[in-house]
């Protein structure tokens, strides 16, 4: 059972363009985010899927394989499932996809959410964290995801859920909801499928591709870690990263 990890990696972000070339700590982004890719036990190879040449030469670079895409590919698991087709491999192969704009993304919650697929069989794998602070209930930016008690997701939204109907939970020890992170395990045959399923309607309206999934009875497994990354949007966010593994690597070499 061969397992792929794939990093969707475009240019031409709206609020940050160039993100996966932003440097941070003497390297670009996308860098970060494959090498941390390649600690992950039990993936047998890492690619980055572009549309853009100067990604692709800035992979290349660094001894990186890359897999051009169509630019008129709209997410990022459209992405993966391109490279997938154009691997031809068999249904029951695995697929990681991984954010290229999360460069803080440890190896081992790669490796959690693969074992969910491969070992457990769920259809897609991904990952949660308990929610860092109140606050993060009201930011659009985070999402917020509610898993049943085998572990399947019921349910995201970039709103606080559950809904509380009386006071709001002051403690974070209170809060049902998990803060999702931003990977993704599937096996072939069900990407390829749902890449080919219309958008939902409730993934429109919260702007949460993994919403069309739960609508169409596709089942997706939770694990939850002790604490996450976060994805890059905006020149702030890349400003509060660049310091965070600057006092990282500080502490790392003393």
């Amino acid at each position: 059972m061969k397992v792929t990890a794939v990093i969707p990696a475009r240019y031409s972000a709206t609020r940050l363009p160039g993100k996966p070339l932003a440097e941070i700590q003497g390297k670009p982004m996308i860098q970060w985010v494959y090498e941390n890719t390649r600690l992950a036990q039990g993936i047998d190879r890492v690619v980055v899927a572009t549309d853009d040449e100067r990604v692709a030469q800035t992979v290349r670079a660094f001894g990186g394989e890359v897999v051009m895409t169509s630019p008129d590919l709209t997410s990022g698991t459209d992405r993966v499932a391109a490279v997938a087709r154009m691997a031809h491999s068999g249904p029951n192969e695995i697929w990681i996809n991984v954010q290229g704009d999360e460069p803080e993304m440890p190896a081992a919650t790669i490796e959690s959410a693969l074992a969910l697929v491969r070992d457990q069989g769920f259809e897609v794998g991904s990952a949660m964290c308990p929610v860092a602070s109140i606050q993060e209930l009201d930011e659009l930016s985070v999402v917020k995801v509610i898993a049943d008690r085998n572990g399947k997701a019921i349910y995201f939204s970039r709103h606080p859920i559950p809904y509380s109907r009386g006071e709001r939970p002051q403690k974070l020890s209170d809060l049902a909801c998990r803060r999702h992170l931003g990977i993704y395990v599937y096996r072939q045959e069900t990407l390829l499928r749902f890449c080919d399923l219309p958008p939902s309607s409730i993934e429109k309206g919260e702007v949460l591709e993994q919403l069309r999934a739960l609508e169409n009875g596709i089942q997706i497994g939770m694990v939850e870690v002790s604490s996450g990354s976060f994805g890059i949007d905006t020149p702030q966010d890349l400003e509060k990263v660049r310091e965070r593994m600057k006092l990282r690597l500080e502490k790392k070499n003393g």
